[in-house]
Parts: C-alpha cells; sequence; structure tokens
C-alpha cells in the first residue's frame, strides 16, 4: 500500500506563500480561505521582501523556522531538495502585481503548482510567456478570482448555461468604492501604496485591482468573449499615477452589449460588485455585499429569489454550500471554494485520476484573457474610440 505520506490522496496538501506578510489584507484572506475545509495545511513561506521582516513574520503564523525563508528564490531551491514526504505541494503567490510573473515562473520551473492573485500579470506578453511556461510545466495553475466561487454566481452561470433566461443580450456589471477618494498612498497605507505605484501594479490602477474581476465575472456567467470596446479612464486624485474611475462601453461576438463601470473615488461605496445579465426570456442580478440571493426576473412576472443553501439549485452551487439556508456564507468561502477547486485538481494532477466537478475554477487562460482586457481598455482609452479585443 502506498505510503500515507505521500499518497495525495491520504493526507493534507502542503501550501506554501510568497508574500501576504505583516500588514498585508489578501495574504491573511488566503491563509484562512485555504486552511477551513482541512484540505491543505501552510508549511512554509517567504513572506516579505526584506528577509529579516519575513522570518519574523513566518515565527508568528508559526511556520518551522528552518522553513521560514528570506527570498522566494531561497524557498523554491530548498522546497525542490526536501524529500517528497515533506515538500510543499503548491505555492500561493500573494505579492504585488510585478512579482507575480518571475514568483510563479520560478516556482513552475522548479516544479511546483501555484495559486496565483490576480491580475495574473503586468502585461499580456508576460502572461502569453506564463501561458507556456504552465503548458510545458503540466502543472495546475489557479488564479484566485475569488467571486467565481460564490455559490450564487455558479446558480448564475448554470441558468445560463441551460437556456434559462434565453439568448443573453445585454450586461451590466459595476464595482464601485471609495476608499481611494484621497490620496492614502501617501500617507503611508500599503495597499494603497503599491497599488497606485505603476512599477509595482504594472500599468493598470483601478481597471486591475477590481476591474479585472468584472470581466473575469462576466465571461465566467455568461462565457462571452468581448468583440471591440470604447473606454474612458480618469485620474481624479491630482498626483496620482493610475486611473482610478473606469468606464467601458463593449460589443461581444454574437451580439450582446455591455457596460462596465468600476471606481475607487465613489463616496460612500465599500465593495459593491454587482452584475445584471438580460436574457431573451429573464433577467438575472447579483450583488457582492448580499452574495446569497441571486434575483431571476421574467417579463411580465413577479420577482423569483434564489437563495443559497437550498435543494433547488444547480450541482455547482450546491457544491460550493457548507452551511444549510439562512446561515450566511461570503468573502473567505467564496476564497474558500477556489482553494477547494485547487485541492482538487492538484490531487487529480498528481495521481493522474479522472477530474471531478470542482475543477470549476479559474486558471492561466483567465488570466491571459484579464491581461488582454487591461491592455485593450488601456489602448482604446487613449485613442477615444471603438477598439477590436486584443487576440490571445
Amino acid at each position: 500500500m502506498p505510503d500515507q505520506s505521500t499518497d495525495i490522496h491520504k493526507r493534507k496538501l502542503r501550501m506554501g506563500m510568497v508574500g501576504g506578510g505583516e500588514g498585508a489584507f489578501i495574504g491573511a484572506v488566503h491563509r484562512k480561505a485555504a486552511l477551513m475545509d482541512g484540505q491543505i495545511e501552510l508549511v512554509c513561506g517567504a513572506f516579505d521582501e526584506v528577509p529579516e521582516r519575513a522570518r519574523a513574520f513566518g515565527a508568528k503564523v508559526f511556520i518551522d523556522p528552518a522553513r521560514s525563508y528570506g527570498t522566494y528564490q531561497e524557498m523554491a531551491e530548498a522546497e525542490a531538495a526536501l524529500p517528497a514526504e515533506s515538500r510543499m505541494d503548491f505555492v500561493t503567490v500573494v505579492t504585488p502585481n510585478h512579482v507575480h510573473f518571475p514568483v510563479a515562473k520560478t516556482f513552475l520551473d522548479a516544479g511546483f503548482h501555484v495559486v496565483c492573485e490576480k491580475p495574473m500579470t503586468v502585461s499580456l506578453q508576460q502572461a502569453l510567456d506564463l501561458r507556456e511556461i504552465v503548458k510545458n510545466s503540466g502543472k495546475v495553475f489557479v488564479l484566485t478570482h475569488n467571486y467565481t466561487g460564490y455559490p450564487m454566481a455558479k446558480q448564475a452561470k448554470a441558468m445560463v448555461a441551460e437556456g434559462e433566461i434565453g439568448e443573453v443580450k445585454k450586461i451590466i456589471v459595476e464595482y464601485p468604492q471609495d476608499w481611494l477618494l484621497t490620496r492614502l498612498e501617501l500617507e503611508g497605507v500599503r495597499q494603497a501604496v503599491w497599488r497606485t505605484d505603476p512599477k509595482q501594479s504594472g500599468p493598470a490602477g483601478c481597471l486591475g485591482d477590481i476591474g479585472s474581476h468584472c470581466a473575469n465575472l462576466v465571461h465566467y456567467i455568461t462565457g462571452l468573449e468581448i468583440e471591440e470596446l470604447c473606454a474612458d479612464l480618469t485620474i481624479f486624485a491630482p498626483g496620482r499615477l493610475l486611473d482610478d474611475d473606469v468606464n467601458v462601453l463593449i460589443h461581444y461576438v454574437g451580439g450582446a452589449r455591455g457596460i462596465f463601470h468600476a471606481s475607487q473615488i465613489s463616496a460612500g461605496e465599500e465593495n459593491n460588485l454587482k452584475i445584471r445579465v438580460y436574457g431573451a426570456k429573464a433577467s438575472l442580478y447579483w450583488a457582492q455585499e448580499h452574495p446569497n440571493y441571486l434575483y431571476v426576473t421574467p417579463p411580465g412576472a413577479p420577482v423569483q429569489i434564489y437563495r443559497r443553501g437550498h435543494d433547488y439549485l444547480s450541482p455547482l452551487a450546491k457544491l460550493a454550500t457548507r452551511l444549510p439556508p439562512g446561515h450566511p456564507e461570503a468573502y473567505i468561502e467564496s476564497f474558500g471554494n477556489i482553494y477547494l477547486g485547487a485541492a482538487a485538481s492538484i490531487r487529480a494532477a498528481e495521481s493522474g485520476t479522472a477530474p471531478q466537478e470542482r475543477l470549476d475554477h479559474p486558471g492561466v487562460e483567465d488570466g491571459v484573457r484579464g491581461m488582454a482586457f487591461i491592455e485593450t481598455v488601456i489602448e482604446a482609452g487613449r485613442a477615444r474610440k471603438w477598439t477590436p479585443f486584443k487576440i490571445f
């Protein structure tokens, strides 16, 4: 019989993390989400770009000092040298955007699976290069567009795929926040500093940070591909270097139309991602701040409210649900569902077993599509005209 320490179906997956150290918001979310279902354990990390801070944070989260690394390069080399029964299985990359590509490449080259924050890279060319690296490595690559992990987003996807709302005619997606209404980057707020710095964030600010979620969610629910778009990118905060407000009109292949709005200077808004999908038979409405409800409205009929946790939902939605009806599930659970999908994909890849239904998670193709979207929007904003979607 296989040794339980090496049989990937009889043990927890061993996770490493790059980034996500002291003061990092998203790193803490990833650690909680990855561990919540008992499938994964955190065994190592390089948690900060400064080696001393990286090791100090490793001690705070009770990582073995021998596996709390000063740099991601040191981590990749050391973990690859460990015996199979103890080395990590995959790494999660939760650094600022400009480091995603080199970190992901380093660990893929070293033979590890990768879970990566979005946007995947800082350019379309990097994204295309990473896609080729992933393909050649044979390893699993998961992109954490977490809003696809919500049960009712999955229900919306299933209803569109089954034709329950008819042919999609129009999509409206909006994501307003207000946290960058003032120049927090000048006050030393770390999350604002790197997101507004082109050297760390890449060519997009609001567009890359939350606009990429909008584009991904539309594609996830509807499957539609963009044909062309026109865009208006604005910097409202004087002296800021990257966009803090984005408005886009979209033509989709097949004739559907889209309206897209993402903003980080919308006073009074917290994290108000909403999507409306209008079909020939009915419309769908889902709001991230009230995520356990999906509203379905046929013409001339009462609004139907689909609620999380019920047996009438699609298999995808039920599989993403942990609690009975009336017990809210939300943000961290959505990340948890991405990690459950990642775990299933990694186990299947390592054992050569048949894929499972949980493989419904974003991957490298979503990352490439996201960078194509970002670059096309930037190009269209500069050109002030309808611009064909970049081919990838």
